[in-house]
């Protein structure tokens, strides 16, 4: 058991940084290359900070542990909004704008996409198409909307001016070296402590592989939080969510047919639902998701694990 969670925690160790670094050398290859900024953030950087999901997804659904594919990411999804969005509102109240609601949106309808496609029983190829083509339309009304504006380079993550092509050719080789390695550690650490305990690898995905893989975008939102930049820490869970639900796992259904557990169509699937209802409100209203709402969204989030663990969903 204690070498499972050294696999697991090492591996994950491992997927933070390649993924790291993964972005850092895109992100400069791209602006070298001449390509906007703009457009680096929205698809280089958007795919690398996603990496590790889609790493261990795409090795879970190879291994034939669609539940642990399908776990990482509605446990993923459910971190994101009560974990990640929770702890940095205890920090600082987190202003939120309406600018984001036409994205808001369309992770709603990803969502119910998404349900509806997993009580199909299964995620094969034709489910996985029909993910990733609403995927495609996103991202080419992104792409679309994205070039009306203005984006310095100095304003992405790792970008670096002054920074040569052997670095940013070390860095690449490193993420891409790194990603699957830690992806291997994971899902073999995990799927082994599931077995152990005699529990499903799903909740194993939805609780300690969804945290950790959700580690990124809540370094991210803390930092945005004292920066007093709601909309920034929004908008990465926003786009965060879209990602996984239509990208990730229309990605993993091309490598392996991933059966969805009974369990998770009973309660996973509506829980991700209702905490993606739960920020219509301050979008909305634009109201500040306080202290006291971090709280509530913290307690909601205990509550589900604590749910979790008493049924071994």
């Amino acid at each position: 058991m204690l070498l499972d969670l050294g696999m697991v925690a090492g591996g994950l160790v491992v997927l933070l940084l390649a993924g790291d670094l993964l972005v850092k050398g895109a992100v400069n290859l791209s602006l070298r290359l001449g390509i906007p900024a703009l457009l680096v953030g929205m698809t280089v950087v958007a795919f690398g900070t996603s990496a590790p999901e889609l790493l261990v997804s795409v090795r879970a659904a190879i291994a034939d542990a669609g539940g642990l594919a399908l776990g990482n990411v509605v446990g993923s999804n459910i971190a994101n909004i009560l974990l990640v969005l929770g702890a940095p509102a205890l920090i600082s109240a987190m202003a939120v704008g309406r600018d984001i609601a036409r994205d808001y949106i369309i992770m709603i309808g990803a969502s119910l996409l998404f349900i509806a496609v997993a009580f199909t029983g299964q995620i094969g190829t034709w489910q996985a198409l029909v993910l990733l083509g609403a995927f495609s339309l996103f991202m080419f009304d992104s792409i679309r909307r994205g070039l009306k504006a203005r984006v310095e380079p100095e304003e992405l993550e790792g970008a670096d001016p002054g920074i040569g092509w052997g670095k940013i050719a070390l860095f690449l080789v490193l993420g891409c070296v790194g990603l699957p390695l830690g992806a291997n550690f994971l899902v073999d650490g995990a799927t082994s402590i599931a077995q152990d305990l005699g529990v499903s690898d799903a909740l194993i995905g939805l609780t300690l592989v969804a945290i950790g893989t959700s580690l990124p975008e809540l370094a991210a939102t803390v930092m945005a939080a004292i920066r007093r930049e709601g909309g920034v820490a929004l908008g990465n869970i926003v786009g965060s969510n879209l990602f996984n639900l239509l990208f990730i796992i229309g990605t993993a259904g091309l490598f392996g047919t991933m059966v969805v557990p009974p369990e998770m169509l009973r309660l996973d699937l509506w829980v991700m639902l209702g905490a993606s209802l739960v920020l219509a409100p301050f979008i909305w209203r634009t109201a500040p998701i306080t202290r006291a709402w971090g709280v509530v969204l913290l307690l909601g989030y205990a509550g589900y694990i604590w749910v979790l663990i008493q049924t071994g969903a």
